[in-house]
């Protein structure tokens, strides 16, 4: 199983960028994982928020294999603690056997093709983050699942 995070744009900041490469580099150690940065659009200011998140919706349905299991990261997908977000990956390793996209958007979201190929989604809380931030944010958390799925001391009650 691979897990991939796909991403609109590239991360504007070195404090994310140092973060995020320590969490991928953690991640590394339990499961093959990749991360595919879409660039962003050119000349997006010209354009209204629906055609952003068609044009974006389009590229990011360009790097999505069919067989592959799409969740979003969008604020009105399911909420989990850390501990019911790793059952949900470790029933995914188990059970699912599709490798996995998780999907971070652009500043307006998705777009309705993009919602229509998702398998499911999920929020990482109920305040509205970054779409920068959620990449450190999400990674974190997927690293601390995989500890917490190994029985591992990185997570503490």
């Amino acid at each position: 199983m691979k897990i991939t995070l796909l991403l609109m744009g590239k991360t504007a900041f070195s404090y994310l960028d140092e973060g995020i490469s320590l969490y991928e580099k953690r991640l590394s150690f339990y499961v093959n994982y990749t991360k595919i940065e879409i660039p962003e659009l050119k000349g997006a200011s010209s354009l209204r928020e629906e055609q952003i998140k068609e044009k974006e919706g389009e590229l990011i349905l360009k790097n999505i294999k069919s067989a592959e299991e799409v969740v979003l990261l969008d604020a009105k997908g399911e909420k989990f603690t850390s501990e019911a977000f790793a059952s949900y990956i470790e029933k995914k390793i188990i059970y699912g056997g599709r490798d996995i996209v998780f999907v971070v958007g652009g500043a307006y979201g998705f777009s309705k093709e993009v919602y229509g190929r998702a398998c499911g989604m999920v929020s990482l809380s109920e305040m509205t983050f970054s779409h920068q931030i959620v990449r450190l944010i999400f990674l974190e958390q997927l690293y601390r699942a995989f500890t917490i799925i190994k029985g591992e001391p990185y997570h503490h009650k």
